[in-house]
């Protein structure tokens, strides 16, 4: 412990403040050069086809030659620097020094890079080619950045010699011991990979989930993401669209639907009349509604209610939720004028 308390300080002794400022100084110059030269590209050229097909490619070129440009200059300036080299940790003869880290960064960060280009700007290409839908190029983008994110991985330990097959080893022993702890992320992960390959459903597809439908705009690994009009940005893991039944409303119909209890005894076709009238008036008001007339039935017996429910066909969830609101005014209103009561809802006490 004292040993490794001395070669910590020694490590301290050896790093030279006025050389990290002077070091920060060229880096801050190299960065602004690449914005002057994006912001000349951006003004002096007017082409609009320049600024939707070439800049952004431009543009992301010099963020990696500013960016690679900086990590390089750094390995350079401190090449004589003991510190950069020394190692501050040891395991399996493998000596972990600052370098090292540094290598191993630059090989994830450079593998992930070049696959997000590649697939956002080569792989529309081919798409467009073989007609590929969303839905499967969205598929196919995630494969490709997986399998090279394993392969740099392993790239990235085989360079700062790890042995890949005692990490092996260790990792078995690790999933062992802290199987049960993570079973529900591993079954979250191979669900990821049952849509991602059986696609039941895809990215820009709308769903409903507990009553909120939204539409999805990612598929990860893990878990996906459905954005609602309302209620935000839904993070569901993956395990509940192979488990839970989950309604895709994207190729069905979409309704505005409203269930409403009336009192036992009531008239029944006087009711399902005034709840006819209700639906038809407030589709008439709202505009672009398509034109089929709204469905009104008699759904269920309870023991002190009778339950009915209207449908009235629309266009999109915003439509639907307005129409919803606006059916439950007028069947409150028509209620009222005629001597309609609401079921009444039992409340359970505790004893």
């Amino acid at each position: 412990m004292n040993s490794q308390l001395f070669q910590g300080i020694e490590f301290m002794k050896n790093l030279s403040l006025v050389e990290f400022f002077m070091f920060f100084v060229y880096v801050a110059l190299i960065f602004a050069a690449k914005s002057v030269i994006v912001f000349l590209l951006r003004t002096l050229i007017p082409s609009e086809r320049f600024h939707d097909r070439i800049f952004p490619v431009l543009s992301e070129v010099l963020n990696w030659l500013a960016f690679y440009g900086a990590i390089l200059f750094f390995l350079l300036y401190f090449s004589k620097a003991n510190w950069l080299f020394y190692p501050f940790y040891e395991t399996e003869g493998v000596k972990v020094s600052v370098f090292l880290i540094v290598a191993v960064a630059i090989i994830v960060n450079f593998a992930s890079r070049l696959v997000k280009s590649f697939n956002r700007y080569i792989m529309p290409f081919i798409y467009e080619q073989f007609d590929v839908d969303l839905g499967m190029s969205y598929t196919f983008n995630r494969i490709i950045y997986y399998i090279v994110m394993f392969i740099a991985l392993a790239l990235s330990f085989t360079a700062v010699g790890l042995d890949l097959t005692a990490l092996g080893v260790v990792f078995s022993v690790l999933g062992i011991g802290i199987g049960f702890g993570v079973r529900n992320i591993a079954a979250n992960f191979v669900s990821g990979i049952i849509i991602l390959f059986e696609r039941p459903m895809e990215v820009g597809e709308l769903v409903e989930i507990d009553n909120k439908i939204g539409r999805i705009s990612r598929i990860t690994l893990r878990s996906t993401v459905v954005e609602t009009l309302k209620s935000g940005t839904l993070v569901v893991p993956n395990k509940y669209f192979i488990e839970q039944i989950v309604k895709n409303r994207s190729s069905a119909k979409l309704f505005a639907r409203v269930v409403v209890s009336v009192a036992y005894g009531s008239d029944t076709e006087k009711v399902e009349r005034l709840l006819m009238q209700a639906a038809e008036k407030e589709q008439q008001k709202m505009e672009n509604v398509p034109g089929e007339a709204p469905d009104v039935r008699f759904i269920d017996f309870r023991n002190s209610a009778l339950d009915f429910q209207i449908e009235v066909s629309v266009m999109n969830v915003e439509m639907k939720e307005k129409l919803e609101s606006r059916i439950r005014h007028a069947i409150s209103e028509v209620f009222i004028e005629n001597d309609v009561k609401l079921a009444e809802v039992p409340i359970f006490r505790e004893v």
